[in-house]
């Protein structure tokens, strides 16, 4: 069996997802997977990402990470999706591109994938639990199958001891408060470990 591909696909204004998405990066390659880090479309107009000197600097600083479309999630046999809490939901970035994703659900190309999320707010109880959850009824809508970290290294204790997927929150001068680094390498470690054995048993 070949590597295992993983599509990690965030949603970041300012930085902190785009963070998250690194450190699932090294720990999906520590466990040998072939991996594409992906950013969704902006919606918001350059007026708005002016109107915040942090997202204009991260905007540019980060156009040329590739766009996700429909065909990385094809491509993919695995998905860590990572975005900020807006009232306790994904980012309207974020919901677009999962909108848009009927196409390919349809034709039940997005069965039987292993998914997994994160998520940030700017405060402790800022909705990430229920952002995460909401991206998760999506994804049993899709027929995928949910790789939770739950409390399987204590590395998710010291994050803060999320089950449903790594959590942060990042301070007003976007400092993440937690110490997830760890936790989040652990995610994307768990996630290819779990598609490595979906992928096997469906070859057996």
């Amino acid at each position: 069996m070949g590597k295992i591909k993983l599509a990690i696909i965030y949603y970041s204004s300012t930085g902190t997802n785009y963070r998250l998405a690194r450190w699932a990066e090294e720990g999906a390659r520590e466990a040998g997977a072939d991996v594409r880090v992906l950013r969704v479309q902006e919606l918001a107009s350059q007026e708005a990402i002016d109107s915040n000197p942090a997202w204009r600097q991260h905007f540019d600083a980060t156009k040329d990470v590739p766009i996700a479309s429909n065909d990385d999630l094809e491509w993919a046999d695995a998905y860590i999706f990572s975005t900020p809490t807006r009232y306790g939901n994904v980012s309207s970035q974020m919901k677009q591109f999962i909108d848009g994703t009927g196409g390919v659900w349809s034709q039940g190309k997005l069965a039987n994938k292993v998914v997994s999320a994160m998520a940030s707010a700017g405060n402790a109880y800022g909705g990430q639990v229920p952002t995460i959850k909401s991206l998760y009824t999506t994804m049993m809508h899709w027929g995928a199958i949910i790789a939770s970290p739950g409390y399987t290294d204590k590395s998710v204790y010291i994050a803060g001891g999320n089950p449903y997927g790594v959590s942060v929150t990042v301070d007003q001068d976007g400092n993440i408060m937690e110490d997830a680094q760890e936790a989040v390498k652990h995610q994307a470690r768990r996630t290819v470990s779990v598609a490595k054995w979906i992928k096997e048993g469906m070859r057996s």
